[in-house]
């Protein structure tokens, strides 16, 4: 329990071809080429074999230039696609949003200022922003306060209707968890406030605040109480006001800390803005939501990254409500299922396959897109040159235990994607720049998946259910090993 409490480092735990498509084609040379480095190359059969992971294995590696199939197992089958989905997200949100886009975080004055007293409403309006943390809402009071502002005579009104407001990204997550958050147009610090706990005497101090790295602003929404108790780990109740935590004191232990998720995001927001205009002499009254913000001139602002820095980080990183917000903002839609339903129509519109997705995170598990429509979904981004590539992370080539091999000529770039009990990988595989052995550039997509063992999982124990850790290390260490067969026999 008190590994689960301090959030290991584990990601989310978010027909049928049996053969090659078409026959498989022999590596150039014949027998010999696959030779003293191909004799040892296993079968793709015994690999999948040997991970014994139950579910569903699908998987294609296709040539980049020709498109030709270069080796397949039940690349029909749909499965959950989990992280993946962002790759998917990024394409739309760039169609659709443009790589200049900047998010902006303002701040209006209906009045004037007038000896440092501004004569209205202060307004802070949210764009959507996903990235926007604490340092920089502390600098943007600064230059406030150093523009003069000292009181505010009417109302401090926080608009956070952007984006439409929702409580979480997916209902079958325990209520901790971090990477299950809620969103509307006014986030920080990726919409989790930070828990502290500490041993003290026969009791524990605990602490919630909404830490950068240079401001630590109390946060009073989030409450904490410690109950004596085993489990369950944690209860969380939302109020009109503030929201109510408990937590098992027989996970706490001597102290540690985590992240936990905010479900009044806006109302969040705005909290730690009055705090941090406090902090600076700025007297600010209670914070007012409100969806609109009214007509005003403004006075201040932060902007995001532009937008492919944006979706670089959420696809490094995983990001579950950076993916929400850009697939939110791309489409315009009123709701994730509304967003999900017009990125679905879009991918098939736009690149002729039969997929489904209820969000842009990939962390709901009714999500559907099979092997082979991802890699073709990524064969025509690459040659259209959508700018995906250069985004995706380098995840390095593996050995036959799955540690990256450091120095390897080939080049892999990826994005994962891991749910209970499901596991995806898909990306390029880029020979040497200097290859003279006819190696070619790949593209791939693996998934794996056992979505009724995954559906069968207590949600209470979603954060971290038993066999998931060996499950999904097996997982990887098949996605490493077939990669690697492709750039022995291909690449």
């Amino acid at each position: 329990m008190a590994g689960l409490l301090a959030g290991a480092a584990l990601p989310v735990w978010a027909e049928g071809i049996d053969r090659s498509p078409r026959p498989m084609p022999r590596p150039a040379g014949g027998k010999g080429a696959a030779g003293s480095a191909g004799a040892a190359v296993k079968d793709a059969e015994a690999l999948v074999a040997a991970a014994k992971l139950g579910g569903s294995v699908g998987f294609i590696v296709l040539d980049a230039t020709t498109g030709a199939v270069l080796e397949a197992r039940d690349a029909a089958k749909a499965l959950p696609p989990a992280s993946v989905a962002k790759a998917v997200t990024s394409l739309f949100a760039l169609e659709r949003l443009g790589a200049g886009h900047r998010y902006a975080t303002r701040v209006l004055a209906t009045g004037p200022v007038e000896a440092g007293t501004l004569r209205g409403d202060l307004v802070l309006l949210g764009g959507g922003d996903p990235t926007l943390q604490t340092d920089q809402l502390g600098d943007l009071v600064a230059r406030l306060a150093k523009a003069g502002l000292k009181r505010v005579e009417g109302r401090f009104l926080a608009a956070d209707g952007a984006l439409p407001r929702m409580e979480a990204i997916a209902e079958d997550q325990p209520v901790q968890v971090g990477y299950n958050p809620a969103l509307c147009g006014l986030n920080l610090n990726f919409n989790r406030v930070y828990f502290e706990w500490k041993k003290a005497g026969g009791d524990w101090a605990v602490s919630m605040d909404a830490r950068g790295e240079r401001f630590v602003p109390a946060v009073d929404l989030a409450r904490m109480q410690v109950v004596r108790r085993e489990t369950p780990l944690f209860t969380y109740k939302r109020n009109r006001d503030h929201e109510d935590w408990t937590v098992a004191s027989g996970a706490l232990g001597k102290g540690g800390s985590r992240w936990l998720p905010v479900r009044q995001p806006g109302l969040y927001t705005a909290e730690v803005f009055q705090t941090l205009a406090r902090a600076q002499g700025i007297a600010l009254p209670a914070p007012e939501m409100v969806a609109a913000a009214p007509a005003g001139t403004e006075i201040g602002r932060v902007e995001s990254d532009a937008l492919p820095d944006v979706l670089r980080e959420m696809l490094k990183f995983s990001t579950n409500i950076t993916a929400e917000c850009n697939g939110l903002a791309a489409s315009g839609a009123d709701s994730l299922a509304a967003s999900g339903a017009a990125m679905t129509d879009w991918v098939d519109r736009t690149f002729g396959v039969m997929a489904r997705f209820v969000d842009h995170s990939g962390l709901g598990g009714a999500s559907r897109i099979s092997a082979q429509d991802m890699a073709a979904i990524l064969l025509a981004a690459h040659r259209q040159g959508r700018g995906l590539k250069p985004l995706l992370r380098d995840v390095g080539m593996k050995d036959d235990k799955g540690a990256v091999i450091k120095g390897h000529p080939v080049k892999v770039v990826a994005k994962s994607g891991t749910l209970n009990f499901v596991s995806a990988l898909a990306g390029h595989i880029t020979p040497p720049a200097d290859s003279a052995n006819g190696g070619r550039e790949m593209i791939f997509a693996i998934f794996t998946g056992d979505p009724a063992r995954r559906d069968a999982v207590p949600v209470a124990a979603r954060e971290h259910p038993e066999g998931v850790e060996a499950w999904i290390k097996r997982s990887r260490r098949l996605q490493g090993q077939l990669v690697s067969r492709w750039a022995e026999v291909w690449g």
